[in-house]
């Protein structure tokens, strides 16, 4: 039983629960990237290469092509696929900087907003009691 009650409190903590949050909403976040980068701007920087950007390759050995016209057997480097990812990375890690940057952000103000009401010093409290000691 203790065992089981360690780790309910392992899983329980605080940073453990928000990683997790975080996680769900960086795959969730992710896939709003995927779509971004392949919807509006793959299509747009194809049009520089006259062709979907996703499909740019570089065909290293020609396939066969079947009945139906599907190719098998070709050996390629799929570099438009790379990009695509390369964007998809770096548009993710822009945002979770930015995220992380207002979130620091945000800890200092809090940090510094809390000022400690100014009492009277370790000397004027030393000559009070002296001078009540006087008395």
């Amino acid at each position: 039983m203790g065992m089981f009650k360690e780790f309910k409190d392992f899983a329980m903590k605080g940073n453990l629960v928000d990683i997790a949050v975080g996680f769900v909403m960086g795959a969730a976040f992710n896939k709003v990237v995927a779509s971004f980068t392949g919807g509006i701007v793959s299509p747009l920087i194809g049009l520089i290469f006259n062709a979907d950007f996703k499909d740019l390759k570089y065909v290293l050995k020609e396939g066969v092509a079947d009945a139906s016209g599907k190719v098998s057997g070709e050996v390629a480097v799929l570099y438009g696929e790379f990009i695509t990812n390369v964007i998809d990375f770096i548009i993710v890690a822009f945002v979770m900087f930015m995220i992380v940057k207002g979130v620091n952000s945000m800890k200092k103000k809090e940090e510094e907003a809390p000022a400690e009401p100014a009492g009277p010093t370790q000397e004027e409290l030393l000559s009070e009691i002296r001078d009540l000691l006087k008395k």
